[in-house]
């Protein structure tokens, strides 16, 4: 049996006591509110400005912005999301979007465009006393082209899928 060193042990303890008193971590209605983030769910890997804006209890719509004019590894992505949120709890929305968006990507002197569609089911959570702040979680299925036809899933993490603040 393998022994794990003293200083992992260490580093183990503030994230099991994190877990144990996060119980109320949860989200809030954000309906009217626009929320201003960034996302990096373009497949050319740009992280995006991104915005949310909550027209109703069950539709939201967001968009992407995103630019490098590097000369040799740059590119570029602009796209729209749309949101229906499925289930709603007190701190928490479970919802399903669809992004449709374009994208570009420069390698050395070579530069391609594309397109990119994603179908994702996620969830978007705010800490309790923090309702501002919502952070995103989602997974699904890509339809994209950049530099050849791809079908893919996908799972995007908190930090892919996107932390937006609202005002």
């Amino acid at each position: 049996m393998k022994r794990i060193p003293f200083p992992n042990l260490i580093l183990l303890f503030p994230l099991v006591a994190f877990i144990l008193y996060t119980a109320d971590s949860s989200a809030s209605h954000q309906r009217g509110r626009l929320g201003l983030g960034f996302s990096n769910q373009f497949i050319n890997g740009l992280p995006a400005i991104s915005f949310k804006l909550q027209k109703s209890s069950t539709f939201a719509l967001g968009g992407l912005f995103a630019l490098n004019t590097h000369e040799t590894r740059g590119g570029h992505g602009a796209g729209l999301k749309v949101y229906r949120v499925i289930f709603e709890e007190p701190q928490l929305n479970f919802y399903g979007s669809f992004l449709g968006a374009l994208v570009g990507k420069k390698s050395g002197t070579a530069s391609q465009s594309g397109f990119q569609f994603d179908f994702n089911f996620g969830s978007e959570f705010h800490l309790k006393g923090v309702e501002s702040l919502g952070f995103s979680i989602e997974f699904g299925l890509s339809i994209n082209k950049l530099d050849s036809f791809s079908l893919e899933t996908i799972g995007n993490h908190l930090l892919t899928a996107g932390v937006h603040f609202y005002l």
